[in-house]
């Protein structure tokens, strides 16, 4: 942690500084911001989600330990945070074809005809992406986010969520399979 960033965490921590407060706000935002728009539950605000990421942080800040890296605290409050609220939402529709807009379904025929999706179909391609990713459990969802779309390694996942290697690589197989029988419902249902 830099010495400016130490310096804000004491004085929240033994004065609840509001001055402190609002700069360690303005230093973590972009970094807190950033992982709530990768883990965003559907249908949640991310400014909502981003406030109960901060609310979290200054509930337990008394709790941080300063011999360690203030930003790796940070991302793992905010992975759980995240994690949390995909835990919430109470119910998974799955996405039926009729769900779908025209270009996502075009994604999907090209995806089963065709291995490459031309560049004019990125966006629906992305949106595609997106719903096939909330067909899955809130963890698997997170790693494979993290693995794919964040392209960070097995050992900084296993890092960031506390969990081991091993578990991480079986989740990502086990939710690349759920999504890719998502993807084949979505193709059989067309036809």
């Amino acid at each position: 942690m830099t010495d400016p960033s130490r310096a804000l965490v004491s004085a929240w921590v033994a004065s609840r500084d509001q001055d402190a407060a609002c700069r360690l706000i303005e230093a973590l935002h972009p970094q807190i911001s950033r992982i709530v728009q990768n883990h965003l539950p559907r249908g949640m605000d991310a400014e909502d989600l981003e406030q109960e990421v901060f609310v979290q942080f200054f509930r337990t800040l008394a709790r941080y330990d300063p011999a360690l890296p203030l930003e790796n605290w940070v991302s793992r409050l905010a992975l759980n945070v995240c994690l949390k609220a995909l835990r919430a939402r109470a119910r998974r529709p799955e996405w039926r074809w009729a769900d779908l807009s025209e270009g996502e379904q075009a994604v999907v025929a090209s995806l089963a005809h065709e291995p490459e999706a031309d560049s004019s179909q990125a966006q629906d391609a992305r949106e595609l992406l997106a719903k096939l990713l909330d067909v899955l459990p809130p963890r698997e969802r997170m790693i494979l986010t993290l693995l794919h779309l964040e392209e960070k390694s097995v050992e900084e996942i296993a890092a960031l969520t506390g969990w081991n290697a091993t578990l991480v690589k079986v989740r990502a197989f086990r939710a690349r399979a759920k999504m890719k029988k998502a993807l084949k419902t979505l193709g059989e249902e067309k036809l």
